[in-house]
C-alpha cells in the first residue's frame, strides 16, 4: 500500500542550521517520498537503497539521524542498528512493512529511538524525526551554557550535554534512553505511569506501546548494571517506574 502524502509547510524544520537525514530502503519510491518531506522540512537528505550502502555511507558522512527500512537486501535492518550501535549513538528511527512485535521490541532493544510502521504518513514521520533530534539538542546554540546537571546518589546527569555518569563513569544511552532517565530523575519521588514517561517523551497522544517503554527502561537498566549501578529504576508493580535510591546496591 502507498504511503498517503501528507505534508505541511515547515514541520519539523531546524531553523538554525540544516540536519542531515540518511534514509535507507530497497523501495525507491519510499526513498524519494521521504526525501521530498524531509527536504521541504529543512533537513539534508541522504538515500542508501540497502544495508551495505547505509554503512558505508553513515561511515562516510556522520548523519544526525538514520532512518532504517527492516527488511533490506544485504544486510537488514536490523543488523545495520547493531552495527551502527557499535560505532557510536547517531539516533535511528525503524521503518516496517509489518506491526510486528517482536521486531519493534528487537529494533528497540538494540538501540533504536522510535519505531513507525508501513504504509505511513510523511508528516508522521518528519514530526518523529524532528522530536528526536531536539531530544537529543538537535537545534545549534548559540553561545555555550553551564552545564545543568542533576545529580541523585551515584548517577550525575548533565542535561545540557545530554550525558549520564555512575560514579563517573560515562553510560552510552541512546537519546530516547537518556530522556526517560532524564524525567525520572526531575521528580525522583513520583512514580511515573508509562503514559506519563510517553507524554514527557513526545507530547500527549503520541503512539508508542507500553512494551517499548519497557524495553528502553530495560537497556537502560543493564548499561547502568554493568557499571555497577543495579538500582537505578526501581518497578512499581501495576503503575510504573520511577528513580531509584542509585546507591549500587541489587533490587529484589
Amino acid at each position: 500500500m502507498t504511503p498517503h502524502v501528507d505534508l505541511r509547510p515547515g514541520i519539523g524544520k531546524m531553523p538554525a542550521m540544516s540536519r542531515s537525514i540518511l534514509i535507507a530502503d530497497d523501495d525507491p519510491h519510499i526513498r524519494e517520498l521521504l526525501d521530498f518531506a524531509l527536504t521541504k522540512a529543512g533537513y539534508t537528505v541522504t538515500q542508501a537503497e540497502d544495508g551495505m550502502a547505509a554503512l558505508e555511507a553513515a561511515q562516510a558522512r556522520a548523519p544526525d539521524l538514520v532512518v532504517l527500512d527492516i527488511n533490506m537486501p544485504r544486510l537488514d535492518g536490523l543488523e545495520v542498528c547493531r552495527r551502527l550501535r557499535a560505532m557510536g549513538d547517531t539516533p535511528i528511527l525503524f521503518l516496517s512493512s509489518r506491526d510486528d512485535e517482536i521486531d519493534r521490541v528487537l529494533g528497540i532493544e538494540l538501540g533504536a529511538d522510535d519505531y513507525v510502521v508501513k504504509p505511513f504518513s510523511p508528516r508522521e514521520v518528519t514530526a518523529r524525526i524532528s522530536a528526536i533530534l531536539r531530544r537529543s539538542g538537535g537545534q545549534a546554540a548559540a553561545a555555550p551554557a553551564p552545564a545543568s546537571l542533576i545529580t541523585h546518589g551515584k548517577l550525575t546527569l548533565d542535561t545540557d550535554g545530554w550525558t549520564a555518569r555512575w560514579a563517573g563513569q560515562e553510560a552510552a544511552l541512546t537519546v530516547t534512553e537518556f530522556g526517560i532517565l532524564k524525567a525520572l530523575a526531575a521528580a525522583p519521588s513520583r512514580v511515573f505511569t508509562r503514559d506519563a514517561i510517553i507524554d514527557r517523551l513526545h507530547g500527549p497522544g503520541f503512539a508508542i506501546t507500553d512494551r517499548t517503554i519497557d524495553s528502553h527502561v530495560r537497556n537502560v537498566r543493564g548499561k547502568f548494571a554493568a557499571l555497577g549501578g543495579h538500582d537505578v529504576i526501581e518497578t512499581k508493580a501495576g503503575v510504573g517506574y520511577r528513580l531509584g535510591p542509585c546507591q549500587g546496591a541489587v533490587l529484589s
